[in-house]
């Protein structure tokens, strides 16, 4: 099975290796260590500053946003949020649920916000910005350097969401003035599900110790708290744990992170002349393109729905399916996790034969 989605993704023979081993116990020095090399190089990659902390939540990413949310953010704020997508609007239901006052942005389909959009919410007290950097549900990256600007000359707390863009688009959480960044273990971590991570600039922590969520599981203070010493608050997935440690380090001796990005760029890239190339019946239908994902359409008349269950059926492959409107009209195809060039041309000429019978 070739997977070209958008997590889980397909994992190296070591990462998957850690995956077969007996889980050890874990309130050690010894998984203290990997835990302090892991917040090591996740600010290291994300390049955070360097009193940042890492919080490593058990759970999915919607977990890590809804900590995030609730730990910074109160009903005295304002905030500003990004409904692109199913994801943005993940955001805004988390908002809805606690109740903290919000604006929605909403751009038009297959595209970003302009710094003139933006412009429009300036000198209006808003007091937070939430954004899902990389919108994987239609393929849109928005411009996180105008989005950074707007708050820098607003005064305005930005909490991004990057659980699709870590690692795949250029990014400097320091030099951005982002306060807040999620990232998720099965993107371009290249792990199994099950891990989240929310790295806080010192400004987010002090918001964090000031902030009192009703909540136990998602309080950051005792994930801060327990992280001192390289724990966590409750039993964490172990193994999960282990693995971004090996993926991690897999990162650094292959260059880093800027030599990742551009590893997948380069994939995203080479599918992209390879469909044009080709004259497949596809269209791109994203006007701001990530390196994480393309979103097609269909040119030929032909479910979007139907190629991916052809493709898994047929030809041992999977691609993105979407849901909802989207369904027959969108699908997505991944360029992270251990995907080679050779991958891309097997996927290639899947495509050709099945629009051509």
């Amino acid at each position: 099975m070739l997977n070209f989605t958008v997590g889980p993704v397909m994992s190296s023979d070591t990462v998957r290796s850690i995956g077969a081993e007996q889980v050890p116990y874990f309130r050690t020095p010894e998984f203290s260590d990997v835990m302090f090399e892991n917040e090591r190089l996740i600010k290291q990659f994300a390049k955070a500053e360097a009193n940042a902390r890492v919080c490593f939540m058990t759970g999915s990413g919607t977990a890590s946003m809804e900590a995030a949310v609730i730990n910074v953010f109160t009903d005295k704020d304002k905030v500003l949020v990004i409904d692109g997508g199913s994801f943005g609007h993940r955001f805004v239901e988390i908002l809805e649920i606690h109740e903290i006052p919000h604006t929605i942005i909403k751009p038009e389909f297959g595209c970003g916000v302009s710094s003139a959009q933006l412009s429009e919410y300036d000198n209006k007290g808003y007091t937070g910005f939430l954004v899902n950097l990389d919108e994987t549900s239609v393929g849109v990256l928005y411009d996180i350097k105008n989005i950074s600007d707007f708050c820098k000359r607003n005064d305005i707390f930005l909490v991004v969401d990057s659980i699709s863009s870590f690692l795949c688009d250029p990014f400097d959480m320091k030099a951005l003035g982002v306060q807040v960044m999620i990232t998720g273990s099965q993107k371009a971590l290249a792990c199994p599900p099950g891990i989240s991570l929310i790295v806080l600039s010192e400004k987010a922590v002090d918001r964090v110790y000031n902030n009192k969520p009703r909540t136990m599981y998602l309080d950051l203070k005792l994930a801060l708290k327990n992280g001192e010493r390289g724990q966590t608050p409750f039993t964490p997935a172990v193994g999960i744990l282990r693995q971004i440690n090996q993926r991690l380090k897999e990162i650094e001796s292959a260059g880093g992170v800027d030599a990742e990005v551009k590893r997948i760029g380069g994939l995203a890239t080479y599918f992209r002349d390879k469909i044009k190339e080709c004259g497949l019946p596809l269209k791109i239908v994203s006007q701001s393109l990530p390196n994480a994902v393309t979103p097609l359409t269909p040119t030929n008349g032909m479910s979007a729905y139907d190629i991916f269950t052809t493709l898994k059926e047929k030809y041992g492959i999977w691609i993105c399916p979407n849901g909802g409107d989207l369904k027959d009209k969108v699908f997505r195809v991944g360029h992270i996790g251990a995907l080679t060039f050779k991958d891309f041309d097997t996927l290639i000429t899947a495509l050709k034969d099945m629009f051509k019978q």
